[in-house]
């Protein structure tokens, strides 16, 4: 039995031995996962003893420390201070990312609700009230003024496509606009306003919102829509689509998709995770960063529900001035003591 996980069953606390029998026996946890929750509790409880003892948890002696005689009583004493320290720790000694981090608080919070809720051998659980660590939020990709550019370009010069004019009104209302690929496949021809300033679209939650289009979206849809009515003509039934595929039905999600894929990689832009809904994100980081555009004003263009969650364009912004300031040629210079 002390051979079927990757920690000793011997070198672990009694409570600890019991909960990992619980968590087999009668919850049917696999070997692995099991193995992990001892090897997260060893962890835990060997930082607990070091912590308490002054012994340097990131040395020799910190793996040699014998964890199994801790009573009950030790575990009991565990304040909630000290499981915060302990999170503390595995990112900054260990360097476990947040993934790993909050693995390891569920396996101590599955110990103590264990002893509280199961055994009733304990009457608090000092993890039940922390909160799991959270993965950093990443920037979000974008292309750059420049390579959107020579995104617009890569559809202007195909000169394979029977659609050009469509494919570039598409991609100028993403790169302009900032719509989500959804809303743009929903876009019908009656949402368009006669005077083409602005047009209608449905987001999230069917919530309705007007999308002001400027000279550029003007133009790319000037262009597009004697074509677009040129094929009103030939059907039977009216299509209320502004955008068809080749079948004369409304274009669809993977559509677009393969089609903004295709001209990225014609960009010479493929290969970086991008994707449709990163011309999104150009669209809002063009806006704010170059174009100056309120994130409140932001906001309700992108059609966000909260402000926090357009926020991000405004981090992106930060990190920019950050890199900004490194790229300074004097930034590595110092003051010779």
């Amino acid at each position: 039995m002390a051979n079927l996980y990757a920690v000793p069953l011997n070198e672990m606390p009694e409570c600890v031995r019991e909960f990992a029998a619980y968590k087999a026996g009668i919850q049917n946890c696999s070997q692995k996962t099991v193995s992990e929750y001892l090897l997260d509790l060893r962890t835990f409880f060997r930082y607990i003893v070091a912590s308490r003892n002054g012994i340097n948890p990131d040395s020799e002696e910190f793996l040699e420390i014998d964890i199994s005689g801790l009573d009950l009583d030790f575990v009991g004493s565990i304040r909630t201070t000290e499981i915060y320290a302990f999170l503390q720790y595995s990112g900054t000694v260990r360097k476990n990312l947040w993934a790993a981090k909050a693995r390891k608080l569920v396996s101590v919070r599955m110990l103590y609700r264990y002893l509280v809720n199961k055994t009733r051998q304990l009457k608090i659980n000092p993890a039940a009230d922390i909160e799991a660590p959270k993965p950093r939020k990443a920037l979000p990709k974008f292309l750059s003024l420049e390579e959107s550019l020579s995104l617009l370009d890569a559809v202007k010069n195909d000169a394979e496509s029977k659609n050009v004019e469509r494919d570039y009104a598409i991609i100028t209302l993403f790169l302009n606009c900032g719509m989500r690929v959804s809303e743009l496949v929903g876009i019908n021809l009656n949402d368009i306003q006669r005077d083409m300033t602005s047009l209608r679209v449905t987001g999230k939650g069917a919530k309705e919102r007007m999308i002001y289009l400027n000279d550029a979206c003007r133009a790319a849809l000037s262009d597009y829509l004697p074509l677009r009515m040129k094929e009103e003509a030939a059907f039977d039934k009216p299509q209320k689509a502004l955008f068809l595929s080749s079948r004369k039905t409304r274009i669809s999600v993977k559509t677009v998709q393969w089609m903004v894929y295709k001209y990225l990689d014609d960009a010479g832009l493929g290969g970086r995770h991008l994707s449709v809904h990163k011309l999104r994100h150009t669209a809002a980081t063009l806006m704010y960063q170059q174009g100056g555009v309120d994130v409140r004003v932001l906001k309700e263009i992108l059609g966000h529900e909260q402000l926090n969650t357009t926020q991000i364009y405004t981090h992106v912004s930060d990190r920019g001035m950050e890199e900004a300031m490194n790229k300074n040629p004097l930034s590595h210079t110092k003051r010779n003591k």
